[in-house]
């Protein structure tokens, strides 16, 4: 698996970071927190189809489409890839 993964990645930048840097993480640390404050508490997950369920619907429903971010210029994810595509 390591040998097919380094095949796959050449010519990327491939980040290893080490026991206990938080770095590389950070990020979808961070989104997790947000889905489950903003959506995943005000629900009783019952299987493993609704959890799927009601992550696609805060995505597709919300956090791409209507939820601003700060890093895209207080866009939502949807806006700020449009005005990208049409500069």
């Amino acid at each position: 698996t390591s040998q097919k993964y380094k095949e796959l990645t050449k010519g990327m930048i491939r980040s290893y970071s080490g026991k206990g840097n938080p770095w590389d993480n950070a990020c979808i640390e961070s989104y997790h927190a947000v889905i489950k404050r903003e959506w995943l508490n005000r629900f009783k997950i019952m299987n493993y189809k609704h959890a799927y369920q009601l992550v696609f619907e805060y995505l597709e429903g919300f956090y791409n489409t209507v939820r601003i971010h700060s890093h895209c210029d207080y866009l939502s994810p949807n806006e700020y890839e449009m005005r990208y595509v049409l500069e």
